[in-house]
């Protein structure tokens, strides 16, 4: 009866109390991490839809038939042609936010480029990413073999910059021309990037 009573009576040891504590850190880090990956990857799914949207919106237009506007003489002819939406002149928003900032855009900012009204391509609700889009693409030009686009978003994300972007590159020649999309988006973090055509993820 008397054993029974002290081990009631005993309370915790500092070395329990002690790893009790470290349990509880350990768990509130990999919580705080699972949380903040989640976080990220939520705002990460308003670039990695815009620019699937813009890489379609760019392979559509490649598709679509060409054919010169201007009559042609009595006899003559004229071919159906492959084109490239040329390059947007800006990014928008036209500098990069610091983390945690949305901007909101205007209508009027994506109809002052060729390329963004020739991808038919808009965001008007407030947005995370800086978006751009750079081609070897002209607005009356015919692609070529080695021609390409590369769609792209990047913002502050995570203490890092996180960019997002879709490749494609023509290849062929003359009517035989085929657009070459990458099958997946490629995802990098580092630092902020001036966008190219490239055809690989490792450029940027």
């Amino acid at each position: 009866m008397a054993i029974i009573k002290s081990l009631r009576k005993r309370g915790f040891t500092l070395v329990e109390l002690m790893i009790v504590v470290v349990i509880i850190g350990i768990l509130a880090a990999l919580a705080i991490y699972g949380v903040q990956k989640y976080v990220t990857n939520s705002k990460s799914a308003e670039a990695r839809m815009a620019v699937g949207r813009m890489s379609k919106d760019a392979a559509a237009y490649f598709e679509a038939e060409k054919m010169a506007g201007t009559t042609l003489t009595v006899g003559s002819s004229v071919g159906v042609s492959r084109q490239l939406c040329p390059s947007a002149a800006e990014a928008i928003p036209d500098t990069l936010k610091d983390e945690g900032v949305k901007f909101q855009p205007g209508a009027s900012q994506w109809n002052d480029s060729a390329g963004w009204t020739c991808l038919n391509f808009s965001m008007t609700q407030p947005i995370y990413f800086q978006y751009h889009y750079v081609s070897d693409g002209t607005t009356t030009g015919a692609a070529d073999d080695g021609d390409g686009y590369t769609a792209f978003a990047q913002a502050r994300l995570g203490g890092t910059v996180k960019k997002i972007y879709q490749n494609a590159n023509v290849t062929g020649s003359g009517t035989d021309l085929q657009l070459l999309v990458a099958p997946a988006l490629c995802e990098q973090e580092g630092s902020p990037a001036t966008p190219t055509v490239v055809n690989d993820c490792t450029s940027l």
